[in-house]
């Protein structure tokens, strides 16, 4: 009986329970891929700046209204640079 209810023995339970998704993705893979690669330096020149602000609100003591925001700006640019290093130069 103490099985049905242990997580560790149940993997489905503990897959629930560590598995988040997120809510604010700043910008989807397929929307990514379809901007235009100028659009795409300028987005990443967004996002960059967006994190130094936030990373500096923390570093200061302020306090940040998400903090999970750091991690979905990592994320997205690194989304970014991964689409513009796999496409083919065409002339950037």
């Amino acid at each position: 009986m103490w099985l049905r209810f242990n997580p560790k023995f149940q993997p489905c339970l503990r897959l629930n329970l560590r598995r988040r998704v997120s809510k604010f993705p700043v910008l989807r893979r397929r929307e990514i891929k379809q901007l235009l690669p100028e659009e795409r330096r300028k987005k990443i020149v967004e996002l960059r700046a967006e994190l130094t602000t936030v990373r500096t609100a923390v570093k200061s003591g302020g306090t940040v209204e998400n903090p999970a925001r750091i991690r979905e700006l990592r994320r997205t640019i690194a989304k970014l640079l991964t689409v513009k290093n796999t496409i083919p130069n065409t002339g950037e």
